[in-house]
């Protein structure tokens, strides 16, 4: 099976003879500082922990996101990496229909087809800037009474958000299970836009949420989910596997939750670095820059004078990685996505984008 989700940098290495060290990937959407330092250097300076069990348990780790989460601690479960708890989810409530929001994430589909959910897809368009009404969105669940809802937010790769309190009204409106996930929510502000402390009170809210991209960690494949619905959460655990999170991953997970000042010297430079980066592209007339609360932008190459491959192309010459778009449902040959990396790497992509279009 093909997995696309993002340059592979292996392949990309060989093709092109350049290390994998010196590609700028604008296509992975992952946090450009790294990791936290303080995670880092409790692994380094106890590495001999490798041969030890992890807690059965993982009581730190789970008291740990309990707070970062402003949840309850028994309302978590863990998985090697968010997919597979998409996976253990759906699995699990096994859905006779879904109403899926596109364009998304490919693995929503995947995961449906597998138990063969008759899928319906809830298109944001671009002639509304991929914005969604939430009253409209909410008048289509009731009228289908779906099993399942699922809802990327913020939206990859649109960059589109719901609120928590628009959350809030899909919940108290349907008895569907509305499935989150928030992956990208760490490059927003949490206080409007996350969920995860309706989970305590709302039963048919399953909440997604991984570290690979806001803490920098895709080969630790530490994810989590949040729930707070015992027969669904029991279900999940009971299909787990034991010590399905690594004590490297735990430790790290334990630590880089509660690393503030980590988490909020990256937001900081990502949001300021994300509204630099979107004034400037939209400035180039031969783009359509969209909106995006994402640590990612969408553009659409509106003048139609070359096509995302034929940019993307152009731009690995120069050691720069960029997402072509065509391969999400509802979107063209004419849209790719950035993510937001370093300032300095950031003007360089700038600057190559607008020598393309002789901007």
């Amino acid at each position: 099976m093909s997995v696309n989700h993002g340059a592979n940098l292996y392949d990309l290495s060989s093709k092109y003879g350049f290390s994998k060290e010196e590609f700028m990937d604008f296509s992975s959407n992952i946090n450009p500082f790294g990791t936290s330092t303080l995670a880092k250097e409790f692994i380094i300076n106890n590495i001999d922990i490798v041969s030890m069990y992890p807690d059965p348990n993982y009581k730190n780790l789970k008291k740990s996101i309990s707070s970062y989460c402003n949840c309850l601690q028994n309302n978590i479960v863990l998985g090697s990496g968010a997919t597979e708890l998409i996976s253990s989810f759906i699995k699990t409530i096994n859905p006779k229909s879904a109403l899926l929001l596109s364009p998304a994430y490919s693995e929503y589909e995947n995961e449906l087809s597998k138990i063969n959910c008759d899928i319906t897809k809830y298109f944001a368009r671009y002639e509304k800037d991929f914005k969604i009404n939430v009253f409209e969105l909410i008048d289509n669940i009731k009228e289908n009474n779906y099993d399942l809802v699922i809802v990327c937010n913020p939206n990859n790769p649109t960059g589109f958000t719901f609120s928590c309190d628009e959350i809030k009204q899909i919940l108290s409106s349907t008895s569907s299970f509305v499935m989150i996930d928030e992956t990208y929510v760490e490059f927003t502000d949490t206080s409007v836009f996350s969920c995860t402390k309706l989970v305590d009170t709302y039963k048919n809210l399953f909440v997604i949420r991984g570290t690979s991209k806001f803490f920098s960690t895709p080969g630790l494949r530490l994810g989590y989910g949040l729930i707070g619905n015992e027969d669904v959460k029991n279900s999940i655990n009971s299909h787990l596997d034991l010590w399905n999170v690594n004590i490297v991953a735990s430790s790290m997970g334990e630590i880089m939750f509660k690393d503030k000042n980590f988490i909020d010297h990256c937001s900081d430079i990502i949001l300021r670095e994300r509204d630099f980066l979107i004034n400037e592209l939209s400035k180039i007339i031969d783009l359509h820059v969209y909106e995006s609360n994402g640590n990612f932008i969408l553009c659409k190459i509106k003048s139609k004078s070359i096509t995302a491959k034929i940019l993307r192309e152009k731009l690995i010459s120069k050691k720069i990685i960029i997402r072509d778009c065509a391969s999400f449902d509802g979107l063209d040959e004419y849209f790719f996505r950035v993510c937001i990396l370093k300032p300095d790497e950031n003007k360089l992509l700038l600057k190559s984008i607008k020598e393309v279009f002789n901007a």
